[in-house]
């Protein structure tokens, strides 16, 4: 079989890469082109498009970007043809993952969406679309299951792939003494946004007492380089940049200040305690607010807390992301230890709720499955 996979952001490339290893377990004879990043090429795919050169968040990154992004599905579609895959799975990225299954669906291409749009946030009408375009739909969150239930959409569950990735990561410590982990995002426009405050939280702790030897671990996204953090770091000599070991910064540190995503949900399976930050440029919060409204249908932004449906840990949105109160809420993090305790216990509630190991190597088994069907029905 050939598959076409398409993921936009670092995420999608991390779960593609386990799908692939989970489809080639299952089909040796598989064949996988992408785009996607460094993992899913490592994974054996070839790499078509990466998608460093095209990543965007919000309104205004996509206004900015519009002219790049079109082409960017131009020439997706024409590899597509080129290519003529079996079936085009779609990770996650909606905005340009939705266009896609709208074209292959007009051309009788198969289509498979693998970590499902989040309509149950936001934009529902897109399950009319999914239901029309997408001939199987496979979720990763067993908040998931009654909602596409409900909206009558056929879907797949066979628990959640970052158990795998996890427990399966052999661990080192990163550098030596105590530190707090800075996860600000993989996207430039998330990095602009919760870089500046979080230097300022890592000055503002610097000079408490008692937090003299404690340095502050920023881990660096893939694909992006040293260039993107230096103009926010400046000349601090406590703050440490670390690249490709963003989970032994996470297992190691005391606590961490996590860009909302799923680096919060891979804190919860670590076990680190933490702190999720969120900040959007004003057009694209008053367009989620007001147009979209997103908080009218979901209580939380952090995976993990939506899995158990209560405030696991702490989340501090737009105008409440300060550099004032994420230093509070980190010392609390590191100074109280029932208020850690009491977070722990929720995490083991989370990963609980995920299902157990195997996930990716059981999607690809389903996938396959399904395929087969399709191809039978002709």
């Amino acid at each position: 079989m050939r598959y076409y996979l398409i993921a936009g952001e670092a995420s999608g490339d991390l779960h593609g890469s386990n799908l692939i290893r989970g489809l080639q377990a299952e089909d040796p004879a598989a064949e996988f082109r992408c785009r996607g990043g460094d993992l899913m090429q490592a994974a054996g795919a070839t790499l078509a498009h990466h998608y460093r050169e095209g990543a965007v968040m919000g309104l205004t990154d996509v206004l900015a970007k519009g002219g790049r992004l079109l082409r960017s599905l131009r020439d997706c579609k024409a590899d597509i043809l080129a290519w003529k895959p079996d079936v085009v799975v779609l990770i996650d990225y909606p905005g340009f993952n939705m266009k896609i299954a709208k074209w292959c669906h007009a051309r009788g291409i198969r289509v498979f969406y693998y970590i499902a749009p989040k309509t149950w946030a936001s934009r529902a009408s897109r399950n009319r679309k999914l239901k029309a375009w997408v001939d199987r739909l496979f979720i990763v969150f067993p908040f998931e299951i009654p909602y596409f239930t409900k909206a009558g959409i056929p879907f797949v569950y066979r628990g959640n792939p970052l158990v795998d990735a996890v427990d399966g990561h052999a661990y080192a410590r990163p550098l030596e003494g105590r530190y707090v982990a800075l996860l600000a995002g993989s996207r430039q426009g998330e990095i602009s946004r919760m870089m500046p405050v979080c230097m300022e939280v890592a000055d503002r702790l610097a000079a408490l007492p008692g937090w003299e030897d404690v340095r502050f671990v920023v881990a660096g996204a893939p694909a992006r380089t040293e260039a993107d953090y230096a103009p926010y770091i400046g000349g601090r000599t406590n703050v440490d940049l670390v690249f490709g070991r963003t989970y032994d910064v996470l297992r190691y540190a005391e606590a961490a200040v996590i860009n909302s995503g799923t680096a919060s949900l891979e804190a919860v399976l670590i076990g680190t305690p933490q702190v999720v930050c969120w900040s959007g440029s004003p057009v694209t919060v008053w367009v989620a607010r007001h147009v979209l409204h997103v908080m009218d249908h979901i209580k939380f932004i952090s995976l993990g807390n939506l899995c158990i449906d209560r405030a696991a840990f702490r989340e501090l949105v737009q105008e409440d992301f300060t550099a004032e109160a994420v230093t509070a809420e980190i010392r609390r993090l590191v100074e109280d230890g029932g208020y850690r305790e009491r977070m722990l216990a929720d995490y083991a509630d989370i990963r609980q709720s995920l299902g157990g190991s195997g996930a990716s190597r059981a999607v690809a088994r389903a996938m396959i499955e399904e395929l087969d069907e399709l191809l039978q029905r002709g």
